[in-house]
Formats: structure tokens, C-alpha cells, sequence
């Protein structure tokens, strides 16, 4: 062979190289929170900057022996790891956030065709420092998505600790989504890394023969219009797997038995509390006032509405259950579901009014209902039917997967929102 030629084996190990000290030195940065600016160069500041991290949360009810962990903190009851939202924090306060998880896990939202570069920091575990575990970012249901940036381990890149990598979407269909980590995506996904992503359409800019304004998809005719939304983020919890991965025991996945189900990271009552406090100036999270417990929990699920509006739910369900989420009282129409307008391919309205919503794991409904006219406020409860879900263990009365829709009269003066679930 001559000098200008090369072997295959050679050249799968220059090309096995060149692709190690890309990810190395381009994709996965040394120190994403210190001298991060320095590393990127002139790389483009993400849209959502996202913190993998452990710590706890506070779940109702009593487990005998595991419920709650006497490790706990006050005023919190449950160990888990997820992520937080960190787009706005200083080097220094994305550091000083370890061990502060969310759960869920931040909910956040893109527009249609816009460029969208998440960050993922992995900050490491204060609870269990021996576990060196990596993390990714997948973004569940994504049509198309380029490998390198899909989140799955086996065929892109994981974060181990220390690092960070910052994936890029160019997202072309509209809808609710969700997003989680893919690394021992079982026990990641139970713990608390997974949280709802959705798309807002080109329609809300305005169409021809359609103004401007808030719609789920590209309908052309504005049946998917609404006033106000709400994510829930349906999820259940196995407190023995919570107690026995904070301490260092075994469990065996085969006998998964959630016992607390979750709407948007928290039981009822817990689920009608207000939402978060937004974030400190040292970068922590600022509880619910009146909740300190729910300081990492900040998602209310409390729908309000005037009579006439018409309320948007992104419902999901990332847990390992089935649920049926039933609106006493009031129609919804189901728009849309996997991010997929209900319309055939002639264009068939497939769109559909019912009382109660069947979610799979994985799935995501877009459903839409219309706020009944009352002359008092009214309350209408949404809730899971299955009478197993409806309570908190260990404890008397209604709990779980429920919380109130409470309507006004038209005219109340109930201010327009400024973001989801508010």
C-alpha cells in the first residue's frame, strides 16, 4: 500500500478520534457554570437552561417505615432528582442550586419554527454523591429529531457530572409535549426528571381571515382558540423506591406499587395551593406563600375562569399508569392529542366532546372546555375516576389526583394571564 493510502481500520480511528475530541472540546463544555462564556466562544445563549440535580419535596401521607424519610429535612418528606430552570442565574448561583431540585420538572414553551437551544448542566447528587449517574434531555414525541440532540444515550451524548450540552430543535408541528431524561430512563423518570414542553403555532401571529391570538394548532378556522391554560402533569410516586434510593437499598422494579399520585408534583389538597414565588435573588426558588413545604413543588393546579371563557388543559401523563381524568359538570372537547390536530386527512373535524379523558403513559390530550354561565362562583372538580388514585396513603379522605376548576361570573374582573397556570 502506498504512502497516500490509507486502511479502513485507519480510517474509522482518525475518524473515531476527530468525533471523541469534538465532543470533548465542542459539545460536552469542561465547566458549564464557571468560565461557561469562555468555553462556548461565540456560541449562542440557550433558551432554556436546564439544572439535573437531587433533593427533596414534600408528599402527604404515612408509609410505615419509609413515609415519611426521617432524612428528610423540615418541612419536606421525600427524596427525588429532576431538573430546574436556570436560564436567568449567574455561574455562581447555577452552582449553589445543587441539591435543589423541581418536580415536576420545569414546564416551558417555544414557538413554532423558532431556533431552540436548551443547555443541560449536571450538577451532581448531595444526597448520594457516590452515584456518578448522567443525564440527558429527550424530547418525547419530537418528529424528525437529529440523534445527536434526541436525548438517548445509545445514540448520542450523555452529561456525566460537571459537564454540560446544549441540544437544538427547529420545532415544526405545534402541540403539548413532554420532556425527561433518557439515561436509566425508568428510574429517572420515577424520580422526578420529566416535565411538560409545548409548541405554540404560527397562527397565534395571525392568518388570513384569522386575527391574532391564542390557539393550540394551525386549524385555519379557530376551533382550537382559547382564553386561559393549564399544564397537568399527571405522575405517580412509589414512596418505598423514594426512602430505599435515599438510603442505599435495592428495589425490584417488578413490584412497582405507586402509593401517591401527583397533579403537576402534588397531592390533593396540595394541588389547589398557589404557585411559586418565582426565584430569589440568590437564585433558590421562593415558596408558595403560606406553603414552605411546597418550595420545590411550584405548579398550582387550580384552574379560574370566567363564565364564557374557554380554558386550554395540556393534559400529561409521564408516570407508568393509565388515568382517566374526568370534569364534573363540564364538556371538554378534545382538540388535539400527541400533538396531532384531530383531523383527518380530507379534513374531517375528528375533534370530540366528553366528560372524561383516558391518558396513557406517554401521551399527551389537548382538550378544550367552555366555562359555564353562574351567576355565583361555582367549583367543579377534576379528578382521576380511579378510586385508588383518590387518596393520600396512610390518611383519611380525598386525596391524589384532584383539583377544583372555580368559575366566576362573567365580568368578574379576573385579570388575563401572564403564563400558564396562573
Amino acid at each position: 500500500m502506498s504512502g497516500n493510502q490509507i486502511s479502513r481500520r485507519g480510517l474509522l480511528r482518525a475518524a473515531t478520534t476527530a468525533a471523541a475530541g469534538a465532543a470533548t472540546g465542542g459539545w460536552l463544555l469542561r465547566d458549564a457554570t464557571a468560565g461557561a462564556a469562555a468555553v462556548r466562544g461565540t456560541a449562542l445563549p440557550p433558551t432554556v437552561h436546564l439544572a439535573a440535580t437531587d433533593g427533596w419535596i414534600s408528599l402527604p401521607g404515612q408509609v410505615a417505615g419509609v413515609h415519611p424519610d426521617p432524612m428528610a429535612p423540615a418541612p419536606f418528606t421525600t427524596w427525588g432528582f429532576g431538573f430546574r430552570d436556570v436560564t436567568t442565574l449567574t455561574a455562581t448561583q447555577v452552582k449553589a442550586q445543587k441539591g435543589r431540585f423541581q418536580a415536576p420538572a420545569p414546564m416551558w414553551w417555544v414557538d413554532e419554527l423558532q431556533d431552540t437551544r436548551v443547555q443541560l448542566t449536571n450538577l451532581g447528587m448531595v444526597v448520594r454523591p457516590d452515584l456518578s449517574d448522567s443525564h440527558t434531555v429527550h424530547w418525547h414525541g419530537f418528529r424528525n429529531a437529529v440523534p445527536l440532540f434526541d436525548g438517548v444515550p445509545e445514540l448520542s451524548v450523555a452529561v456525566p457530572i460537571g459537564r454540560a450540552f446544549t441540544y437544538f430543535y427547529r420545532p415544526r408541528d405545534p402541540g403539548t409535549y413532554m420532556y425527561h431524561c433518557h439515561f436509566e430512563d425508568v428510574e429517572h423518570v420515577s424520580m422526578g426528571m420529566t416535565g411538560i414542553v409545548f409548541v405554540r403555532p404560527r397562527q397565534n401571529a395571525g392568518a388570513p381571515g384569522i386575527p391574532p391570538g391564542k390557539y393550540v394548532y394551525n386549524d385555519g378556522d379557530r376551533s382550537t382558540a382559547y382564553d386561559r391554560e393549564w399544564g397537568m402533569f399527571l405522575s405517580e410516586a412509589w414512596t418505598r423506591e423514594r426512602f430505599e434510593g435515599a438510603h442505599i437499598q435495592e428495589h425490584d422494579w417488578s413490584e412497582y406499587d405507586a402509593d401517591v399520585w401527583m397533579l403537576n408534583g402534588r397531592s390533593y389538597p396540595d394541588t389547589l395551593a398557589p404557585g411559586g414565588g418565582g426565584t430569589g435573588a440568590g437564585g433558590d426558588l421562593i415558596a408558595p406563600a403560606g406553603y414552605p413545604k411546597l418550595k420545590y413543588q411550584p405548579i398550582s393546579s387550580l384552574v379560574r375562569c370566567m363564565s364564557g371563557e374557554k380554558v386550554l388543559l395540556r393534559l400529561v401523563n409521564l408516570g407508568f399508569q393509565q388515568h382517566t381524568m374526568t370534569l364534573a359538570g363540564i364538556p371538554m372537547r378534545v382538540v388535539g392529542r400527541d400533538a396531532t390536530l384531530s383531523r383527518g386527512r380530507d379534513g374531517t373535524d375528528r375533534s370530540f366532546l366528553t366528560n372524561a379523558v383516558h391518558i396513557g403513559p406517554g401521551e399527551s390530550v389537548d382538550a378544550i372546555f367552555t366555562a359555564p354561565a353562574v351567576s355565583a362562583p361555582a367549583v367543579h372538580l377534576l379528578y382521576n375516576r380511579a378510586y385508588a388514585t383518590l387518596g393520600n396513603p396512610g390518611v383519611a379522605g380525598l386525596g391524589g389526583q384532584v383539583t377544583e376548576v372555580r368559575v366566576l361570573p362573567a365580568g368578574s374582573g379576573l385579570p388575563p394571564q401572564t403564563a400558564p397556570n396562573t
